[in-house]
């Protein structure tokens, strides 16, 4: 279905499944708070996505798909070290909601490709990974990511929160 393989439709549910969790979490807790149920389900979630990402080869062999999974293993890896609120001190706190927020940009770069490379069926949206138009799309997700970003840090500020609680830690 779509062109997928049998690794390529579970990593999409998984992915999907972060993608909601993780939009859920800014809802909710206007960040993704790993020290939260739904937080967790967006971290696991995540790394699963990633992992199964790893067996996909679609586009030939490893590539930037595969680079940006392992990116983000390192920015969640950065985002739990910061929700222990040792390593990055009063700024934990920052560290933390930033990089969560990262990785969902993370999760709209391959989703955004595959998606509208793909969809819809007969006419995708975008030619190719290089389109132009999808690059420009990834950009406006990056000034959204920005913004929202910004908003978050403020929200931080304004509470006068620097220590990790909510932030979380994995587990």
């Amino acid at each position: 279905m779509f062109g997928l393989t049998t690794l390529g439709a579970v990593h999409t549910a998984i992915s999907l499944v972060a993608l909601a969790a993780g939009l859920v979490s800014i809802v909710r807790f206007g960040e993704i708070a790993a020290g939260h149920t739904v937080g967790r389900v967006y971290v696991w979630a995540t790394v699963l996505t990633c992992l199964t990402g790893f067996g996909i080869f679609q586009r030939g062999g490893f590539g930037a798909p595969h680079v940006l999974g392992i990116v983000t293993l390192a920015v969640l890896g950065i985002a739990a070290l910061a929700g222990s609120g040792r390593l990055f001190g009063g700024l934990s706190r920052y560290v933390a909601t930033v990089a969560y927020s990262t990785t969902l940009f993370f999760h709209m770069i391959p989703g955004l490709t595959e998606t509208f490379t793909r969809l819809p069926l007969g006419a995708p949206f975008f030619s190719s990974p290089e389109d132009p138009a999808l690059q420009q799309a990834v950009g406006v997700c990056f000034v959204l990511l920005a913004i929202g970003c910004v908003l978050q840090v403020r929200r931080l500020r304004a509470r006068g929160t620097t220590s990790p609680s909510g932030a979380g830690v994995i587990g």
